[in-house]
């Protein structure tokens, strides 16, 4: 895939999301052939949207997410300001991309982690981690869920599925509270749909963030302050539909309140 295929790509993709809209099917002529292509399509569509990366969304740490979303490693996508909100969030049903919400921890981060030759360790990011919060993330998708729809790449390219990001208060004295171990239950217009826990989905929040951290130094990338980092799905992935409510309930940690009006 020469650079002309990839700009022209990343052209379409931008399109895509300043209007809201998708797309059934992708044509083989744009399909990147690799990940490491579809990064580099997704670094050209941030350079043609023009708004600032204020975050970044991490899935399938686990083999049954990598299953699911046919990859056989983690992978990352950007997300855009202003499109990190407090909760509670309220969007528009019909104007969501394959809207799928997903309950995630949120990491603040308070320094920045720029490339370098050496590894990122556990300690390390979490000291970086300015605070910690209860999220979910609006997860949407360019390409139309359907007998078309691209292979992973494509996925990639469009920044891995990102939306929005609804998070909560920061978790008070994180580090030294159970965060693994910590039951999460979602609920629909008040019935529990999903319940999950980190240690399950991600071992830990700071797992995946330290993962992120490295792929983005070996991409001459980088972490920067005052980014938000949604770590991955807890409770898998569900289709919402309009007028439903969703309330993410972190237990001692707090809630997170997201509607599809």
């Amino acid at each position: 895939m020469d650079t002309g295929s990839q700009r022209e790509l990343a052209r379409l993709l931008a399109t895509l999301r300043k209007e809201g809209r998708q797309q059934s099917g992708l044509d083989a002529l744009l399909l990147p052939p690799d990940k490491d292509t579809a990064y580099r399509v997704a670094r050209m569509v941030e350079e043609e949207l023009g708004w600032e990366v204020a975050g970044w969304k991490i899935a399938a740490m686990k083999a049954d997410l990598q299953k699911a979303l046919r990859t056989d490693s983690p992978i990352y996508g950007r997300v855009y300001a202003p499109l990190i909100k407090q909760s509670p969030v309220t969007v528009e049903h019909a104007r969501q991309c394959s809207p799928i919400p997903e309950v995630e921890y949120q990491a603040l981060l308070g320094a920045d982690l720029p490339p370098r030759d050496t590894p990122y360790g556990f300690a390390e990011v979490r000291e970086a981690v300015a605070s910690l919060h209860p999220g979910v993330e609006l997860a949407e998708c360019r390409f139309v869920h359907d007998a078309a729809f691209p292979p992973l790449p494509a996925i990639l390219a469009d920044g891995a599925g990102s939306g929005t990001i609804a998070y909560g208060l920061p978790i008070e004295h994180w580090r030294e509270r159970d965060i693994a171990g910590q039951e999460v239950v979602l609920t629909c217009n008040g019935a529990p749909t999903r319940k999950g826990t980190a240690a399950i989905a991600l071992d830990h929040p700071i797992v995946p963030v330290t993962w992120l951290a490295n792929e983005l130094s070996r991409a001459g990338i980088g972490l920067k302050a005052g980014q938000m980092i949604s770590t991955g799905t807890l409770t898998g992935m569900l289709r919402p539909k309009a007028g439903e409510t969703f309330v993410a309930d972190f237990g001692p940690f707090g809630t997170v309140t997201v509607k599809y009006a």
